[in-house]
């Protein structure tokens, strides 16, 4: 384990011991939590503002669980007689994990070799750190991020669970404004940038996808000269952030070999295509290495080549062998929650829930992933479909164009929930949509009730929005046939500053 006594935590964040606090006491950087319920015995709990509660609140909690430290912005009395709560007193403690995080790193190589590898993009992310943690868990210890752990918040709890006998840490990186991404690859230093796509995600708080573009080039920017970058050739905006690299550069790519898009050398999927059941399947090629190797992937979707292709080329760029990532690829089913979870209820049903986050990029992918699934008519196909949050301006005309992709792709039933997402409803029956081919519901309530009433055996069902929107929750409960309400996902909330996309 990696410990550090209550001086040097203090030491380290440029803070204070609050009165009577004991230098001496030791953490487990491992058992820090920012959540009280999640506190064990001699854990640290960090008291920091989140968007609904404050965590200094919590103090009593967390030592009635076992805390024995506390990082806080703030003394907080725990007696009648003042006394305050042990803790390490700083002016942010959402800096000062970060802060921590870097010894933590810093430690690690120290006495060992550490390869990090920060994976960012506007989608695909914590597919691909699933994908890459499952191949290189083979060949050393490794440590990922829970969920979507991606922020100023999630990269540093990520982080504490390494040891010096940790060998890959994979960092997942998220950002909702400018800089954000090079603050969390100075706190790791990554030896590894990998790039999968720019897309509309958080163009209302960047004003553009070019903006976008520029803050997930951050990560290759603060590639070493002797790290690598591994970009999808595949989306402009991608390659063009070769030229931000002090490091080389290696793409990868789906375009056919033949059609010459893609370099010699780059990692590439060629013969792309979906089985019946919706799988992607190609021959992966790598660099320098003779022959191409089945891949034959059990997540759905076509879109997920991206994320095998970059898992893929993290792993050869790391020296594993081409045979056995390969054979990864093909024995991983989808590990994080909703995010193309498909269940076949035993009445013929089957739910497809994709409701961990969207945006117009993936809401096209995951639509098409339905009609393929629905056989050009051998089976009916259902959207329900929520608000896209964080579009900013371009939120109406982007919400109206999903509704007319789904036409377009003769979706059966769309079913719109939600008032931020009413304008799929409208583009549908613009486009086309007659009778109640699409139709407009206030809440997720509404939905289930006409799913409960109209749902045959044979049908396939896709829900898809934003997190905030909460379909996932629904498609849970529709994917038992009895309508029970299974118990919800924990989804700790670590009170990120950075968005889970």
């Amino acid at each position: 384990m990696i410990d550090f006594s209550a001086a040097q935590i203090a030491e380290l964040t440029n803070g204070t011991l609050s009165a009577g606090t004991d230098p001496a006491t030791r953490i487990n950087m491992a058992t820090i939590a920012t959540d009280s319920r999640e506190l064990v015995p001699g854990g640290m709990y960090v008291a920091k503002a989140g968007e609904n509660a404050d965590g200094h609140d919590f103090l009593a909690a967390a030592f009635g669980s076992g805390a024995v430290l506390a990082l806080a912005e703030r003394e907080v009395a725990m007696d009648d007689a003042g006394t305050p709560f042990p803790a390490v007193i700083v002016a942010d403690a959402v800096l000062a994990m970060g802060t921590l995080a870097a010894a933590v790193v810093a430690r690690i190589r120290e006495h060992s070799v550490l390869d990090v590898i920060g994976i960012t993009g506007s989608a695909g992310k914590t597919t691909t750190k699933d994908l890459l943690a499952g191949i290189l868990s083979a060949a050393g210890e490794t440590v990922a991020p829970v969920g979507s752990y991606n922020g100023e918040v999630g990269v540093p709890l990520t982080v504490f669970r390494a040891v010096e006998s940790t060998r890959y840490l994979i960092i997942e990186m998220g950002a909702t404004k400018m800089g954000q991404i090079s603050y969390l690859s100075n706190i790791v230093h990554p030896d590894l940038g990998v790039v999968l796509c720019v897309g509309s995600a958080h163009a209302g708080e960047f004003g553009s996808i070019d903006n976008i573009a520029q803050a997930k080039g951050e990560l290759v920017a603060a590639l070493a000269p002797n790290g690598r970058a591994l970009l999808n050739y595949d989306d402009a905006r991608v390659r063009a952030m070769a030229a931000r690299s002090s490091a080389p550069v290696t793409f990868f790519s789906s375009a056919d070999a033949a059609e010459g898009a893609a370099p010699a050398d780059a990692v590439q999927a060629r013969k792309v295509r979906t089985n019946e059941d919706g799988q992607p399947e190609f021959e992966l090629t790598f660099p320098g290495v003779d022959g191409a190797f089945q891949v034959s992937s059990k997540l759905l979707g076509l879109h997920h080549v991206t994320n095998l292709l970059a898992a893929a080329s993290a792993a050869h760029a790391l020296g594993m062998a081409p045979e056995a990532i390969a054979a990864s690829l093909n024995s991983q089913t989808a590990t994080s929650r909703h995010r193309m979870e498909r269940t076949d209820r035993s009445d013929g049903v089957s739910i497809i829930n994709d409701a961990y986050n969207a945006n117009p990029e993936s809401m096209r992918a995951a639509l098409r992933t339905l009609a393929e699934l629905g056989g050009s008519g051998a089976r009916r196909t259902w959207a329900v479909l929520g608000e896209m949050l964080e579009l900013g301006d371009d939120s109406v005309l982007e919400h109206d164009a999903v509704g007319r992709v789904a036409v377009r792709l003769n979706i059966s039933r769309l079913l719109v929930v939600g008032t931020g997402a009413r304008a799929m409803h409208v583009g549908a029956v613009m486009e086309g949509s007659w009778g109640n081919e699409s139709m407009f519901l206030p809440d997720a309530d509404a939905a289930e009730e006409i799913l409960r009433a109209e749902l045959a055996p044979g049908d396939i069902v896709l829900f898809k929005s934003s997190n905030g929107a909460g379909l996932r929750f629904l498609g849970d409960r529709i994917a038992l046939p009895t309508g029970n309400d299974p118990t919800k996902p924990s989804d700790t909330t670590t009170g990120e500053r950075t968005a889970q996309p």
